[in-house]
């Protein structure tokens, strides 16, 4: 029972100082965000990676949710309530929670992934410590960057995903529910505001930016060879799922207050 006890004890305490030191390379990349200007050609590079590179699977991710969403919207109300509302809950569904989190969690196993990856291979490899001992800070040239990349870019690829699963949701109410283009554009006009389409960026931001945060730690904590690339790519994409549903929920809470 002790030696139980004394396991979850440590398990606890190396936990809240992992936490603790993820913090503290959060702030410390935040704080090198001014010296942006001195970088601006990585800056670039790594938005083509996140936002270009990822914007075939985010296209087919969303494609077949839109149209999985606008099926199941039709056989759960289709009996009980016009055809417009079907367009309404398709729209709302996809830009409010589901364009976001679904776009987050993908391009967490595809980028945050990455930058593990790639960062873990610099620092066991030895490069990360090379660049310390000549004079270059690896925060502003290794992971600034990789974090104002996904900021700037996780937005746009959520617009772009949310076109595309709207897009495809149109495709099946006209030609499999037989909806006309107008119901389908009405249903938008009246049940879209511009409220719900400022909730969903904002969460495509905090995801954005927790996606390239967590890849950046545990890349630039890597540790133990080869081995331990391995083991901080997958921690990091399961840290990431995690944070992005936690996230999700208390954004909602925050966004659509009930009282």
């Amino acid at each position: 029972m002790i030696e139980a006890f004394a396991i979850i004890g440590d398990r606890f305490l190396r936990g809240f100082f992992r936490l603790g030191e993820a913090t503290l390379l959060i702030l410390r990349t935040i704080t090198e965000i001014p010296h942006i200007w001195s970088v601006r050609e990585e800056v670039v590079t790594q938005m083509m990676r996140v936002g270009i590179g990822s914007l075939p699977l985010v296209a087919v991710t969303n494609l077949f949710t839109g149209m999985v969403v606008a099926v199941q919207s039709s056989y759960q109300i289709s009996e009980y309530v016009p055809p417009v509302f079907i367009a309404a809950a398709l729209c709302n569904s996809v830009v409010i929670e589901l364009g976001p989190v679904l776009t987050a969690l993908v391009m967490s196993g595809r980028v945050g992934a990455s930058i593990t990856a790639e960062l873990g291979t610099m620092r066991v490899t030895e490069q990360i410590d090379a660049m310390e001992t000549m004079g270059l800070d690896p925060v502003r040239y290794l992971l600034m960057p990789r974090l104002v990349a996904g900021l700037i870019m996780m937005p746009v690829i959520v617009t772009f995903g949310c076109a595309v699963a709207i897009a495809g949701g149109y495709g099946v109410c006209f030609f499999y529910l037989h909806m006309s283009t107008d119901t389908f554009l009405r249903g938008m006009r009246q049940f879209l505001y511009p409220y719900d389409v400022f909730s969903g960026l904002l969460k495509s931001l905090v995801f954005g930016g927790t996606v390239s945060a967590v890849g950046n730690y545990y890349g630039f904590c890597t540790a133990e060879g080869a081995e331990g690339v391995g083991r901080a790519t997958t921690q990091s994409v399961v840290t990431n799922c995690l944070l992005i549903l936690i996230l999700d929920y208390i954004l909602a809470m925050l966004l659509f207050p009930t009282y």
